[in-house]
């Protein structure tokens, strides 16, 4: 078997699936691609058993076969090589592959393409097309608060309720929570999944912006599909946490402040802070935020005192500053509210300006203040 295709074009493709190849595969057979020809076109095939990802190239091929080739190998060579058309030769019995380039020649073992898992069926159960800016946004706006506990899988995933109307994208990790709606996005039937953390961090390295995605779900499996590329993952099968019940309401002290200034305040406060529990102060009265932190184990403290609109009664409330800083560093509201109700109750961060066709809202936990150190 013989294909030629365009060195650079190669390494693309290859590059937004290998995310999928793991280093340690639990099957030998997935340290490959799976590279399958057929009428000129190829189809790379990358899996983890629990997601799958395929890319299609055309290529000059004067016949059909299938070869699993080593990915690291093969692609630490592609980086290497200057902008060419590459030749595979393949021997379809031994499964020897030689890469033949204007001045080089590179033999590599390759594999019985029989041993690779098939791609997983999706049974189509519900259909979406969707804008990938919009899902982009979802997945950026969710999957960072998503939990790395396996021994809590329902939160290692984003969860997505489709309604006729809206769709509904959720991630938690226990200590902070974001409800994230688009009314762009709909189903026509009310669904509710669990996406893998792993999938959706596949979209948002590949995705590219400005195209439609057609998304397709089963009972067992999603499948995203995008220019030249699917992605198929193993939906998880957990009951979401009741998230609308741990969205504290009545709200009546409500901070509005820019998110960056804010931001900025946290990352150098926090220098001071615990190490342990990154913990500060937030203290609100007369429109001004007093941020401060201490850590008793150096004798280190520090404070800073921004201005602010603020509406309530004066009060104190105790965060972990590294959630707030990934919670704010992920928005692009330059204002943003901070609505709170009693310094043991849930926060919550609004976006001030907000974009037409999206709502979202960021949960985070308040620590005891009586513990501060």
């Amino acid at each position: 078997m013989k294909f030629i295709v365009s060195s650079s074009v190669l390494l693309k493709n290859l590059s937004n699936i290998n995310g999928v190849v793991a280093s340690n595969p639990i099957v030998p057979i997935l340290e490959n691609f799976l590279f399958k020809i057929e009428d000129g076109t190829l189809t790379v095939t990358a899996s983890d058993l629990q997601t799958t990802m395929t890319t299609q190239i055309p290529v000059d091929a004067t016949e059909n076969g299938a070869i699993a080739i080593p990915a690291k190998l093969l692609l630490d060579t592609l980086r290497s090589l200057p902008e060419q058309p590459v030749t595979f030769q393949i021997d379809t019995e031994t499964f020897g592959t030689q890469i033949l380039t204007d001045n080089g020649r590179y033999k590599l073992s390759g594999e019985n393409p029989i041993d690779f898992p098939k791609i997983p069926a999706v049974n189509k159960n519900l259909s979406v097309e969707l804008s990938s800016d919009a899902l982009l946004d979802a997945i950026n706006n969710t999957v960072f608060a998503t939990s790395t506990d396996d021994l809590r899988p329902a939160m290692t995933g984003v969860y997505l309720n489709l309604s006729d109307d809206k769709a509904t994208f959720v991630a938690t990790d226990g200590h902070r929570l974001i409800r994230y709606r688009r009314t762009d996005i709909s189903g026509s039937a009310n669904t509710s999944l669990i996406v893998p953390r792993k999938a959706l961090q596949l979209l948002k390295a590949s995705l590219p912006e400005g195209v439609d995605v057609r998304a397709e779900f089963s009972q067992a499996n999603a499948s995203f599909s995008f220019s030249s590329t699917q992605l198929i993952c193993r939906l998880i099968d957990e009951r979401f946490p009741d998230y609308e019940n741990a969205i504290p309401t009545n709200n009546t002290n409500v901070m509005t402040i820019g998110r960056t200034d804010l931001l900025n305040s946290l990352k150098r406060i926090m220098i001071y802070a615990n190490r342990t529990t990154h913990q500060i102060r937030l203290s609100l009265k007369d429109n001004k935020l007093t941020i401060s932190a201490e850590d008793l184990d150096y004798s280190n403290e520090a404070n800073e005192i921004l201005l602010c609109d603020y509406e309530g009664v004066p009060m104190e409330i105790g965060f972990n500053a590294k959630l707030l800083v990934e919670m704010l560093g992920n928005l692009n509201a330059k204002m943003i509210s901070l609505e709170m109700s009693a310094p043991n109750r849930a926060g919550l961060i609004i976006p001030a300006d907000k974009e037409e066709n999206e709502e979202l809202l960021m949960l985070v936990m308040p620590v005891m203040l009586n513990t501060y150190a």
